[in-house]
């Protein structure tokens, strides 16, 4: 009897098995094996790109959205940090009585959902380079319910989470608090559905205020694990950026922001890659800033076992030829 077929079969059953165990069994995306890899300057744009404090990541542009403190408006930037268009926003009948553009996050299409912190109304619209949005005249969703604003402890974040369609949004203080929503938006007033995560009067998981929000669901490596669950929070006052378990309210993994830069890291995207960026405020220096935490790549060990794998699988399918 000609075993080699059985076993090729077997082989190759077993090495489906096995990838698919792996991607099961990763639980978390391990921020301790990050490195910085990129830092850029961005361009003032006549004060529309100073005082970054939020960004996005839009995947079928392969470019970044952010936005400065002052809601200025929005800008487009590679990843590397090089300007490729921007957008100005009119507030004319918000109502908003600071304009603080906190909170940014990319839904596709080239459509953005933008949060003005005070208020903590969220504000869905079409980008368009070079045009102007007025506001009010906007698809548009209270968070909270509510518009009253909450002062300079609301809203800092929001991240879509296109595995759901449901937004993850955290306030900065007083309380701290960590949120998922269903928005629906409308022209007027949207209703919103929010539930609290998890509050804490000044902290949360140790952190001091929180800064930003976002998903790992984009992440394609992550596709099916446990780690696509996760949220990236970031930390202003404790120059930290941590992976939860928003099921458990664990902290997996966490890097050290203190030795990056002495400019105030406001806002965290991912690519599909894995690619990490954040924005800083100018915080007295000439321009905001875009830094780039790298993906980690398997160990060499992960490398060599897959190439053992395949190399065994080639030997008995020319051993099978021969026969």
């Amino acid at each position: 009897m000609n075993t080699t077929p059985f076993i090729a079969r077997t082989l190759l059953v077993a090495l489906v098995a096995l990838t698919a165990s792996n991607a099961q069994a990763v639980s978390s995306i391990n921020l301790g094996n990050y490195q910085v890899t990129g830092d850029y300057a961005l361009d003032t744009l006549n004060d529309m790109g100073l005082e970054a404090s939020a960004v996005t990541y839009a995947r079928d542009r392969n470019s970044l959205f952010f936005v400065g403190d002052e809601g200025m408006g929005v800008v487009e930037i590679s990843t590397t940090g090089q300007t490729l268009g921007s957008m100005a926003f009119d507030w004319t009948g918000t109502g908003s009585t600071h304009n603080d553009a906190e909170g940014l996050t990319y839904l596709g299409n080239g459509t953005l959902v933008m949060v003005d912190e005070r208020p903590q109304i969220a504000y869905q619209f079409a980008f368009a380079n070079g045009g102007t949005v007025a506001l009010n005249d906007q698809p548009k969703v209270a968070i909270t319910g509510s518009t009253v604003s909450v002062g300079n402890v609301g809203t800092e974040g929001i991240s879509y989470d296109p595995a759901t369609g449901n937004f993850f949004s955290v306030k900065q203080d007083n309380p701290v608090e960590v949120r998922v929503s269903t928005l629906n938006f409308a022209v007027g007033f949207g209703t919103a559905n929010t539930t609290i995560l998890y509050s804490g009067a000044s902290s949360l998981f140790g952190l001091n205020s929180l800064s930003d929000v976002q998903t790992l669901t984009p992440v394609d490596a992550l596709t099916g694990s446990d780690a696509a669950d996760n949220l990236l929070l970031l930390n202003l006052d404790s120059k930290v950026l941590v992976e939860l378990d928003p099921t458990s309210g664990d902290i997996l993994s966490s890097f050290d922001l203190s030795g990056v830069t002495s400019q105030a890291i406001e806002g965290v995207t991912v690519d599909h890659l894995g690619n990490i960026y954040l924005v800083a405020e100018d915080s007295g220096n000439p321009n905001s800033r875009l830094f780039v935490l790298s993906a980690p790549v398997p160990e060499p060990e992960t490398y060599a076992l897959m190439l053992a794998g395949l190399g065994l699988v080639g030997f008995m399918a020319r051993r099978r030829k021969s026969a």
